[in-house]
């Protein structure tokens, strides 16, 4: 026992001695390091070498020579002195830290208890949080005008925050007179237990030293390095442990223990009654245990006292005694309190007289009959209630872990059990003990918040209230331990029930008072709370069939959530104006109100619903007025899309149709649906915002359609990038658009059908005007076609002529010109890529509207979702959304069929311009001329492999094939119009026929690519039409000429089958053209007679280039299209293209004339 205590004086003298033997090591090298100017002492020495380092500040030394190096001796000794007697402080901004001059370990556990509350504390919270108050930034006010009411609402919220106690009231139990502390009642409370334990026929047996430690995992944690076990006298092995642990829980040192327990088996060998009392384990205690018990003097008083204590108590001011009795009680415990007399003066043989003088009177008021006749009932049961209770507090306290205070220990039904050995002498019944147990585990939850404890107390009071009604004698017992309670300004004498429940319930009176407060950072715990009122009684029983209680009940819930909500608002108040942000007050006001109302009724309306069903309608109509009456001066000068307006607005909206939702679901919780219905007075900020909206888009429908005309004009039909192969200004035109939707739908303000169709009003005018622009920059494809050459026959003739020319150009203005040279194939290419972004673009924005839209709507309804019947609603409903859907289609539809149509054109653009402008001297002039075999289609191939290897390394893979068709369609309209339209340097006889036979299979083959170009079945069918004109050169003259008449004849008879334009087989057109492309001798004969057509010879066949057309080469075009800049190497092969083409039905474009 004394070695522990003396191996940690040692220890703390070790750490002195060093500490003194480093700052005197300070001192001397501040002395030697020249750093010292001037030394003044007393006796006037200038000199520090006859000082007393160890009564010398260090630190004032070290601010002497920061400050000029002059030394006060007797400064730094008076500064040393000072700085002794307060914790060295850590110089810290809220200099509220400081180093312990004791060693926590040995100190143990803070202390349980709060510490009292003074009048000083408050006023100063009070004035603090009125000058706080006063120095509210205003800016944000003044900006405005006007506070809105909420400055005055602050000051009521700090007012009330000023004198609000979370404490939980006392007992009012009669005070101590002795004073006893609560470490001194947790130490007797730990004697009382021991001396129980062993007087309650608890197997002991005595055991030198254990053979096995077996400490619980609690005790573990807890069990000092520097302590060893004892020998000592032990309860069975089987309690071992677990008193262990109720010694660590009540800090008993092991020491104490053994002391406590060596002279509790002596009391016991003593005693032939199994009953023991408080007075009897003081007095042997103090005849057994010496001042070389404890490690110090201090000590040792500390626990004499406190048996003294103990026994005035019970013996002087609670026992009825004689006054001789009394005078004796008196004069010897001031003998034992007497140190000198008591340890020094007296013999042994004196104390024990003494104690035996003491024990005497204690023994006539232990055998005194008790007043109530209970079974073990004792005299101290009602003389000294006050102290028995108070000890048994701290036993249950002992139950919860002091590593972690929020926690029952794993031993907690072991010691409880253990526990209940002291109820004969402390006066507990099971009552009483479930009433305690409860109190204790309600204080522990107000000390740490730990929600577990609040459900463990609900289940103890649970059994207080549904116990069976005490017999008269116990009765009377448990009325007569009486607690003295202030209630409404007068005191009033409780019963301990009564008093625990009357603290429970101002407890959670005060916490429900304003539990938007106490229960927003822990909403788990307002459930618990609540539960915990229920069972005190504080609110009826949810089987409770007295309205009169229940009414009670539901109107102490309406003034909960008034008060509570009236709080909240008062502390939004405070926030609003101490914030720091530019956002308008109000908007802030707006959002922190809606934060109480979800929480409202998220956390608070599931549980208070159950006795106020009308809760959450009482809320919301608080917070609505509330901001409803700073709200409507501010709507009245609202003029435009502001700032201003943009923060407020939709906040307030925002509150405003939260709490419509909330008020109408609190109508639905009390079924009053079916009845007049009362509706929540909006804001009606839809009247307000209705018109600026519209205004606002009007300003944005001029502003995006000015912006996609500047666009459209930079553009220069350059690829975006690699893979994105559209033009850079729909790329604009689109974000500007998406920008617009996002700034509409993100106001976050009611929108009505009126708004949408301005909104689908811009989208349609921007992409149909930068469509329209693009139809405009195009050229018809029939300007690209080669003149019409004069109709011959076929003649050969030896004798040289002088024949005449043929201008097979069609003449072009210079505008038509330029507007060609600026449609190059790689930027037709780019703008079909365009065209087909916006058809893929259009879905997508039509999506983001529609689901934008879709978004608000709901809010929309829920304002007449109040006022108008279910069936005129879903009427409604049906009937927009018709018109939103009508709109919707009008508007994405006709874009999206405006851009296939141009995209349309401009890939049959595409193909005519590669093959009747790009190739018309490659190709188109030279294919067929003058004779057949020595002009095969196959030497033009590498032409048409060259335009497909540019076209597919710039189009977009989505209308790849589609290009790809359209050059494969105008190549056989190519090969027709030779056929047809050769001119007299073309004609063709039937061995010629075979070889272009050969020659539209090859083209055929070249655009199917081995499978991997065009679908064969749509390149055979796109080509039927080449095929049969061929057919019909290889058909007889007389055949030919006999299909003619007939077709003559139709025409006579108004009924030709050439319409629009349009080349067929059959028509007199058609076959006229093959007549005279025919090299047969009766066909030139059957012209010469019936049409008189000239002679092919009169026309020279070598062609003639027109100067003015300025019609580009093959090899110009070429160098021309500075748009195609991808490396060879990502070039996509037109023989490596997928087939992807879908089946096409349209018959091949008929060749103009």
């Amino acid at each position: 026992m004394c070695i522990t205590g003396r191996r940690i004086k040692m220890e703390q003298d070790s750490l002195l001695q060093r500490y003194r033997r480093d700052r005197r090591k300070l001192l001397e090298f501040l002395l030697s390091s020249g750093l010292i100017k001037e030394v003044r002492t007393p006796s006037g020495s200038t000199s520090l070498s006859k000082a007393d380092f160890d009564k010398l500040s260090a630190d004032h030394i070290l601010h002497c020579i920061k400050s000029g190096g002059i030394v006060d001796v007797s400064e730094a000794s008076k500064k040393y002195h000072a700085e002794s007697a307060h914790p060295i402080m850590i110089h810290s901004k809220l200099g509220d830290s400081y180093f312990l001059t004791s060693d926590p370990d040995i100190a143990g556990s803070p202390p349980r208890r709060v510490p009292p509350s003074t009048s000083v504390s408050s006023n100063n919270h009070a004035s603090s949080s009125s000058s706080k108050l006063d120095s509210f930034d205003m800016k944000s006010v003044e900006t405005h005008g006007d506070d809105y009411g909420l400055k005055q609402k602050a000051e009521a919220a700090a007012a009330r925050a000023s004198f609000r106690d979370s404490g939980i009231p006392s007992l009012g139990l009669p005070t101590l007179k002795t004073g006893l502390s609560d470490d001194d009642l947790r130490e007797s409370a730990y004697e009382l237990l021991l001396a129980s334990m062993y007087f309650s026929g608890v197997e002991m047996f005595p055991v030198e030293d254990r053979k096995k430690e077996k400490n619980s995992k609690f005790l573990s944690r807890l069990k000092s390095k520097r302590e060893k076990p004892h020998s000592r006298p032990q309860l069975s092995e089987r309690h071992s442990e677990l008193v262990d642990t109720i010694r660590a829980q009540m800090q008993i040192s092991e020491a104490m223990d053994a002391c406590i327990r060596r002279n509790m088996v002596q009391l016991t060998a003593r005693r032939t009654c199994g009953q023991i009392d408080l007075p009897q384990i003081s007095l042997e205690l103090l005849i057994g245990i010496f001042r070389s018990d404890f490690p110090n003097e201090k000590s040792y008083i500390q626990w004499k006292s406190r048996q003294v204590n103990i026994l005035e108590e019970l013996l002087y001011f609670s026992a009825e005694l004689p006054e001789t009795e009394r005078v004796i009680i008196k004069s010897c415990l001031a003998k034992i309190r007497d140190t000198k007399e008591w340890d020094v003066a007296m013999s042994p043989a004196q104390r024990v007289e003494i104690i035996s003088s003491i024990r005497q009177v204690a023994s006539k008021a232990f055998f005194q009959q008790g007043k109530f006749g209970l079974q073990n009932e004792t005299y101290y049961w009602q003389a000294a209630y006050h102290l028995n209770i108070r000890l048994y507090e701290k036993l249950l306290n002992g139950v919860f872990d002091i590593l972690d205070e929020g926690q029952l220990i794993e031993e907690a039904d072991a010691i409880l059990s253990l526990i209940k050995l002291t109820w004969s002498t402390l006066g507990i019944t099971d009552k009483l003990h479930d009433a305690l147990y409860g109190w204790a585990l309600v204080q522990q939850f107000v000390d740490t918040a730990e929600g577990t404890l609040l459900e463990h107390a609900v289940l103890q009071l649970q059994r207080v209230v549904s116990a069976k009604e005490d017999d008269c004698n116990e009765g009377q017992y448990m009325n007569s331990i009486t607690c003295l309670k202030e209630r409404n300004g007068s005191q009033k004498k409780l019963n301990l029930v009564q008093s625990i429940f009357l603290s429970i319930g101002t407890w959670c009176d005060s916490k429900l008072q304003d539990y938007h407060l106490h229960f927003s950072e822990k909403p788990v715990h307002f459930k618990k709370v609540v539960a915990l009122a229920s069972t005190i009684g504080m609110l009826s029983s949810a089987d409770c069939a007295d309205k009169v209680i229940v009414n009670a009940s539901r109107e102490k819930i309406k003034r909960y959530v008034e008060r509570s909500v009236e709080a909240a608002i008062g502390r939004v108040a405070i926030t609003v104006l101490e914030s720091k942000e530019r956002t308008h007050p109000l908007a802030l006001l707006a959002n922190q109100l809606r934060l109480i109302a979800d929480r409202e009724l998220k956390i608070f309306f599931p549980v208070l619903r159950q006795w106020s069903p009308e809760s959450m309608m009482i809320s919301v109509q608080k917070l609505h007025q509330f901001f409803g009456e700073r709200l409507i001066p501010f709507l009245k000068g609202v003029s435009s899309l502001s700032e201003d307006a943009r923060s407020v607005l939709p906040a307030a909206y925002a509150l405003d149709n939260e709490l419509g939702q909330l008020y109408t679901s609190s109508l639905e919780e009390q079924k009053v649906q079916h009845s007049p219905r009362p509706y929540l007075d909006h804001y009606q900020i839809e009247k307000v915002s209705g018109p600026l909206i519209i205004d606002w888009v009007i300003g944005q429908h001029t502003h995006i359609l000015e912006w996609a005309r500047r666009a459209l004009e930079l553009e220069d039909w350059e690829p975006l990038s690699f893979h994105q192969r559209q033009a850079a200004s729909i790329v604009e035109v689109f974000r500007i658009l998406e920008e617009t939707v996002d700034q509409l739908f993100g106001m976050n303000l009611p929108l009505d059908i009126t708004h949408l169709q301005a909104l689908l009003s811009i989208v349609f005018h921007s992409l149909d005007a930068y469509l329209q622009r693009v139809l405009n920059q195009l050229v018809e494809k029939n300007h690209l076609y080669p003149s019409a050459p004069p109709l011959t026959r076929y003649t050969e003739t030896a004798i040289p002529l002088i024949k005449k020319r043929l201008n097979e150009y069609k003449i072009l203005d210079d505008i038509m010109i330029d507007r060609l040279n600026e449609l190059t194939i790689p930027k037709l290419c780019i703008r079909l890529n365009t065209l087909q972004y916006i058809q893929k673009q259009v879905g997508v924005l039509e999506d983001d509207i529609r689901n934008s839209w879709a978004a608000v709507r709901p809010s929309l309804n829920q304002t007449q979702a109040e006022e108008e019947p279910v069936e005129i609603l879903e009427s409604d409903s049906l009937t927009h959304n018709e018109t939103v859907d009508e709109l919707f289609g009008t508007t994405f539809n006709i874009i999206g069929d405006t851009a296939k149509d141009i995209g349309q054109k401009t890939c049959d653009l595409i193909g005519t311009r590669v093959v009747f402008w790009d190739l018309r001297d490659a190709f188109l002039f030279h294919l067929y001329r003058g004779n057949v075999e020595s002009t095969r289609l196959e030497n033009f191939l590498p032409d048409f492999d060259t335009v497909l290897d540019n076209v597919c390394g710039v189009i977009d893979d989505a209308v790849r094939d589609v290009v790809v068709l359209s050059i494969y369609k105008a190549s056989l309209e190519g090969f027709v119009w030779v056929l047809l339209d050769g001119g007299p340097c073309r004609a063709f006889s039937d061995s010629d026929i075979i070889l272009m036979e050969e020659d539209l299979l090859t083209i055929k083959e070249f655009f199917i690519a081995d499978g991997e170009g065009l679908p064969e079945s749509l390149v055979e069918q796109e080509a039927k039409f080449a095929e049969r004109i061929l057919h019909m050169f290889s058909l007889q003259t007389e055949t030919v000429i006999q299909m003619l008449m007939t077709a003559s004849e139709l025409i006579s008879m108004g009924l030709d089958s050439d319409k629009q334009g349009h080349t067929n087989l059959g028509d007199a057109h058609t076959l006229i053209r093959v007549l005279c492309h025919k090299k047969d001798r009766e066909a030139s004969k059957f012209l010469k007679v019936q049409y008189q057509l000239p002679m092919s010879s009169d026309y020279d066949d070598t062609p003639l280039v027109d100067s003015t057309s300025r019609l580009p080469r093959m090899s110009e075009v070429l160098k021309r299209s500075t748009s195609i800049r991808w490396n060879k190497k990502r070039q996509s092969s037109f023989k490596s293209m997928k087939k992807k083409i879908q089946g096409a039905t349209n018959e091949i474009r008929n060749v103009g004339r």
